[in-house]
Parts: C-alpha cells; structure tokens; sequence
C-alpha cells in the first residue's frame, strides 16, 4: 500500500514538472518567434507612447537575429527570413553601442536617405516633410509644473501620420547637419522630438543596423498612469488608462 501510494505520488510530482516545463517552452518559443511584451519607461515617444503602457512586439515582422533570441546569444550573423521595415513604423532594437539594452523609437531614415533636422522640421533627402499644427496639450516642463507644449501632425513620404511633440523652440537637435544613413542601417527618432536620445546623437543611438532591430511594435494591452505601479492592483479603477487598452500602435 505504501509503495503504491509512493509510486503514484511521484508520478503526480513527473507530471507536474512535464507540464511546467512544456508551459516554459511554449512561452519561450511565443516570445522568441511571435510576440514579446515591453513597457515603455520614459517619455521619449510621448503622445504614441507613454510612461506605463506595455505593448506586444511582433519578432516575426523583420525576421530573426540573434537579438531575437533571449540574452542574444552570437549563435549567427544578420538575419533569417529578413523584411526591411516600413518608414514610420514603431520599431524596438538593441543600443547599437552595447547590443543589450532595448530602445523603442520610429524609424525615419532608409538606407541611403539624407536625414537633417531645420528649424525643428524634419527633412528627408532635402525635402521637408508635411506638419500640421494641432492644439497644444500640456505637459511637465521638467520642473514638475504642466505647460502648454506644441503639438504637430506629421506626414512621412509614404503617407504614414502620427503626432510629435516640440517641447521648446530652437532645442538642442532642432538643428542639425545632414546624417547621411549607411546601408543596412536606419535612422530612428523619438515623436518627443526635445526630450529622446535617438539617432541624431551619434555618440549614444547613431545608426540602427538591421540586424539589431528586434520587432515591430503593434498594440497595447495595458496601461497605467506613471506614478502607480501596476502591483497596486487596488487602485487599478483610478489609475488603468482604460482608453489605451489594446489600442494598436501607429
């Protein structure tokens, strides 16, 4: 009776271990070639994204690098069933500088674009591109007190819109000479257009390489104000930006 009871407690403990271990690899094969979540935790792509939203990436959009894979382990070069991206997409890659931390920016430049910024206005090979101002909205002016911030339409050559930010006149890469983008590499910005560390500053973002860029983004499933952390499920009725919730990223 005893053996008995023993055989099967151990059979119920295999069991158990065999359908976790089947959860992780399923999990591990949905994240690697399909979907990988990540939330957003600065303002540098304000008003597309937030502090607080979490979205799905698609790692099947642009094919599989080694930075498709968990820790990005140097198993090959460049890219498996590769797909350039589309100018205007939302895109999460690897810091070329460090091929480890994670950015999320929209890609402006193609390879072999002029890319330079006049006035605040983006230009791609000469020619600006379409704005339109819409109203101001506020926004923290870095001190901790709301002030009213520009709000524009932009318009990219292939038609893809989305609205930017330009927090201050004249900011720091408001101005800036022509960025001539390599091939096989893109040219990323931030829709905060004073307030993102992107591919204007060569020295931290510089070129994207292809083989760095991780997935497109494509919708948000979650998304709580900045200051509540998403643990406090307590205040979820007051806090959730339920508006936000599976909207897709455009």
């Amino acid at each position: 009776m005893t053996a008995t009871s023993d055989s099967k407690k151990d059979g119920g403990f295999l069991e158990t271990v065999r359908v976790i271990v089947h959860a992780l690899l399923i999990a591990l094969v949905i994240r690697t070639l399909l979907f990988q979540p990540f939330n957003i935790p600065s303002g540098s792509m304000k008003d597309t994204l937030l502090i607080g939203d979490y979205l799905f990436v698609s790692k099947y959009s642009y094919g599989y690098s080694r930075f498709s894979l968990p820790l990005s382990p140097p198993l090959f070069t460049g890219r498996i069933w590769g797909k350039e991206p589309t100018r205007g997409d939302v895109v999460v890659f690897k810091l070329p500088k460090d091929g480890e931390t994670d950015y999320i920016k929209r890609l402006v430049g193609m390879p072999g674009d002029d890319i330079q910024m006049i006035d605040g206005v983006l230009h791609i090979n000469g020619v600006p591109v379409k704005r339109e101002r819409l109203s101001d909205v506020m926004e923290d002016d870095g001190t901790g007190r709301q002030a009213p911030v520009k709000r524009w339409r932009e318009t990219l050559p292939n038609g893809v819109s989305y609205e930017t930010l330009d927090i201050v006149d004249n900011g720091f890469y408001d101005n800036t000479p022509v960025y001539h983008v390599p091939a096989g590499h893109f040219f990323m910005m931030g829709d905060n257009r004073d307030n993102s560390a992107d591919s204007r500053v060569l020295s931290q973002v510089g070129y994207v390489p292809f083989e760095n860029l991780v997935g497109k983004a494509q919708m948000i499933f979650f998304s709580i104000d900045e200051h509540t952390p998403a643990w406090q499920v307590w205040n979820w009725p007051w806090t959730v930006r339920w508006t936000r919730i599976f909207s897709m990223v455009r």
